[in-house]
């Protein structure tokens, strides 16, 4: 079992930057991969980037693709996402999510409660 908690959302000015994280708890953080997601408004929730249960391992969406960046300590059971960049499209809530699979997109085992990012024009 792993629970997750998302923290570092906030209001951003269009072109500003941003670390979310992710505290897990459990002893067996390290044997999942890690992914980041988010929902906004009225939309489907979106899958933005996955880091490997060793972190050498990434992908990520086109949508962020160069603009975000995943990480990942073991040592601390944390996993971030370093957002650049950000623009007004990319408000939404952002959740971190836990998985046995390799690099998956889909078929996550345990969720965050989220964190609101909002990003102004």
């Amino acid at each position: 079992q792993v629970q997750l908690v998302e923290s570092g959302g906030g209001l951003v000015q269009a072109g500003g930057s941003l670390r979310l994280s992710c505290a897990a708890s459990g002893r067996t953080f390290s044997s999942y991969a890690m992914g980041w997601f988010r929902q906004a408004p009225g939309k489907e929730r979106e899958f933005l980037a996955v880091i490997s249960w060793s972190g050498g391992s990434t992908y990520y969406a086109d949508s962020v693709k160069g603009r975000f960046t995943i990480s990942r300590d073991n040592d601390q059971n944390m996993v971030y996402l370093q957002m650049n960049n950000l623009k007004p499209e990319d408000t939404a809530v952002y959740y971190c999510a836990a998985s046995t699979r390799l690099l998956p997109r889909t078929g996550y085992d345990y969720w965050g409660q989220g964190t609101q990012v909002t990003v102004s024009s």
